[in-house]
């Protein structure tokens, strides 16, 4: 679960409380809030979504990062930590360093009953206006699918949904095959 800190910060003041945190914390325009850890089969979903991946781009010029890899959402004046990051060709970064991302490919949230709301409404809202962003998966943990969004055009998203334990998911972008059953392998 989320908490918020009640205290409106600047993107700098942000930053630099982040520099010294222990805790990761996303910012939303002036609000932070600290992000809470993921459960056993949250993080086993995570790394099993994140090591297929790895696997197919391992010869490839993308990265994948799992959620330590911060993503900046510029026109959204927004600091959010995805589940995992893929990015490929050259990675740019904003001027703090090599710790927040300006131009993820794809994006995957891994769903728990506390973030599914946002996740799929006000996240992807602003996910959305990330030009380079091609692909949102969003990854259910109670149950066993995955809801794909596509970038069309500017305007347009496609959706599917798979379910199946045999089904496969396709992201085009990267090339990559996500299957369902090792996915939710050992959960």
């Amino acid at each position: 679960m989320s908490v918020y800190i009640p205290a409106m910060l600047t993107e700098g003041e942000y930053l630099a409380f982040e520099r010294i945190s222990e805790q990761k914390h996303e910012y939303y325009d002036g609000i932070i809030v600290a992000q809470a850890g993921g459960s056993a089969a949250h993080n086993r979903i995570t790394m099993n979504a994140l090591n297929s991946l790895y696997n197919q781009l391992i010869n490839r010029p993308c990265t994948v990062y799992s959620s330590d890899m911060r993503v900046k959402v510029p026109r959204k004046n927004s600091y959010v930590y995805p589940d995992g990051v893929v990015v490929c060709g050259e990675e740019r970064y904003d001027d703090t360093g090599d710790t927040t991302l300006l131009n993820p490919i794809v994006i995957i949230e891994v769903l728990s009953p506390s973030t599914e709301r946002h996740d799929r409404g006000k996240k992807f809202e602003w996910y959305r206006t990330i030009e380079s962003l091609e692909e949102y998966v969003l990854i259910a943990q109670e149950t066993q699918r995955i809801d794909h969004f596509r970038r069309q055009s500017t305007s347009l998203w496609t959706f599917t949904s798979i379910g199946a334990e045999e089904a496969q998911l396709y992201l085009a972008s990267i090339d990559c095959t996500l299957i369902l059953n090792a996915i939710y392998h050992n959960i």
